[in-house]
């Protein structure tokens, strides 16, 4: 209803009797709400309500693109909306009920229905600090930005007191050993271990539950031990036991995932890691009314150390965040490029990165603990760092290619000279000119070649396709010239007898060929 016929219900209420807390149960709207109407007369109400139709809302400026939204989703919630806007348009404040409300307002004006899924939980005690983190892991489907539809994997961590959050993606389906090193990412992000961890059922890690006598994977027991981990695996059909990361995950799916566009693993992770910062770990949680990351504070002091790093999973810098190497020999962190030495992605698929003082980032080999490469970090976006080390130089092989094309003249330094001006004229195709003089040279003899290389030296032709030409024509002209011969030279057709000159050929009668002629015989 609108509020004039609030207004108009909360008088015809109270001249009935009752009371304000009744009217409030009745309306469906807040105490304070109530007083707010009672405090005003007709005129002033009436004045109210003209405001309010032409008063611009703090989100109206957005209105176009969250409605652009929620037509393409129209499952989108109102938390996922704001996270996208916080995402968009940054340094953008604006509280939780004031997007709520205005979602709200748009889906009944336009007719955007949202269907909600409800899950009955039962209520769990709460912890100690560092008591307990729950791990789980969740898939979803996105849509890639060239519209593939792709699988992506994720491994997530909740600490059960603070409900602060960490998660890692993968393109493919976990392995145990992505599993420990994602353990170990966790237990650096939250600076120490906790207490106890709580898994599920996963094949991962629990081979079979064994009547209570958990029997583990082979890695995950070796891991469990060298960590010195205390495991809770949940039994089947108990949500409750694990249900903070089950929110957790679904959270995730919902409000991260849900409808974002994958643009690559790096990307994607790198996203999800603003994200924990942006909302996950900054939003108020619904159910202990406090920051994430505030009780975390706390919390990580109630964590036990971590020991030094495992051996085997990570190099020796202790590197936390794996990179893919791209074929164009880079590596994405932080919207921007990074070079490694060229080859590099024809040999090793990823490597582990290491920012020290939050200035330098350093690229190291995952399996010998070798650093590949360092760079300065860029503050802003969408740049490539490249380290001139890295950078083929294509001017040594053009070099070498002059040099070695000028050892067929025997002017080896004019030969150099005339290649280099070619090379200034046309370096854009040095390499395509030298193979086409290459070839001259290995056809045609010393002589024609040396000579083709003065003309076009005199006459200024700094091309190879002139030099062809000119090659060409001095081998034409030199097959034109005629031989000279002395007597001596000239053999004689007869050296001993002239008897065949003596010889007299037999001559026919002039009538045979005239009865031939004739047809007669």
């Amino acid at each position: 209803m609108d509020k004039w016929e609030m207004y108009m219900q909360i008088k015809q209420l109270l001249n009935q009797g009752f009371s304000k807390v009744k009217i409030a149960e009745k309306l469906g709207v807040a105490r304070s709400t109530i007083y707010r109407y009672i405090e005003k007369n007709p005129d002033s109400m009436a004045e109210w309500v003209k405001k309010s139709k032409v008063r611009k809302k703090i989100l109206d400026d957005y209105k176009s693109i969250i409605l652009t939204w929620l037509r393409e989703h129209p499952d989108m919630s109102a938390a996922q909306v704001m996270d996208w806007l916080l995402e968009k348009y940054e340094g953008l404040t604006v509280a939780e009920s004031t997007v709520r409300n205005y979602v709200r307002e748009l889906r009944k004006t336009y007719d955007i229905p949202k269907e909600t899924i409800s899950r009955s939980y039962e209520a769990v005690p709460e912890k100690p600090l560092g008591a307990q983190m729950q791990v789980d892991f969740g898939q979803t489907k996105q849509l890639s930005s060239d519209g593939k539809q792709v699988k992506l994997y994720c491994a997530a961590f909740v600490l059960s007191t603070s409900r602060h959050k960490y998660m890692e993606w993968l393109d493919r389906p976990f392995t145990t050993r992505d599993v420990i090193r994602c353990h170990e990412n966790a237990f650096k992000y939250y600076g120490g271990i906790p207490g106890e961890l709580v898994y599920d059922q996963d094949a991962l890690i629990l081979v079979s539950e064994n009547s209570g006598d958990l029997i583990l994977t082979r890695e995950f027991q070796s891991y469990k031990e060298e960590r010195n981990l205390n495991l809770y695996v949940c039994r089947k059909a108990d949500p409750e036991t694990k249900g903070k990361i089950e929110n957790v995950i679904k959270y995730i799916k919902n409000n991260f995932a849900k409808h974002r566009k994958y643009y690559g693993l790096d990307s994607w992770n790198e996203e999800g890691w603003k994200w924990l910062e942006r909302t996950g770990n900054h939003k108020e949680h619904n159910t202990t009314k406090k920051r994430p990351a505030d009780v975390f504070a706390v919390e990580r002091q109630h964590l036990r150390p971590i020991s030094s790093p495992i051996e085997g999973y990570f190099d020796n810098n202790n590197s936390s965040i794996t990179r893919t190497v791209r074929k164009d020999n880079t590596i994405w962190y932080k919207s921007n490029r990074y070079s490694v030495p060229l080859g590099t992605f024809n040999q090793i698929n990823s490597v582990f990165i290491k920012v020290t003082d939050d200035t330098q980032l350093l690229i190291i080999v995952p399996e010998t603990g070798e650093l590949l490469a360092k760079h300065f970090i860029e503050t802003t976006k969408g740049n490539l760092i490249q380290d001139s080390n890295h950078v083929r130089n294509r001017t040594v092989g053009i070099d070498a290619y002059i040099t070695k094309v000028a050892e067929k003249f025997t002017e080896k330094e004019v030969a150099i000279d005339y290649l280099n001006e070619i090379r200034k004229l046309r370096s854009r195709y040095i390499r395509d000119q030298l193979q086409s003089i290459h070839k001259q040279t290995s056809n045609y003899t010393q002589e024609v070649i040396d000579q083709a290389l003065v003309i076009c030296i005199s006459s200024s032709l700094y091309s190879a396709t002139e030099f062809s030409d000119v090659v060409r024509h001095v081998d034409r002209q030199r097959d034109k010239t005629i031989p000279t011969y002395s007597a001596s030279d000239i053999n004689p057709l007869h050296t001993s007898s002239d008897s065949h000159y003596q010889t007299s050929v037999y001559k026919r009668d002039i009538q045979e060929y005239v009865s031939v002629l004739e047809g007669e015989r």
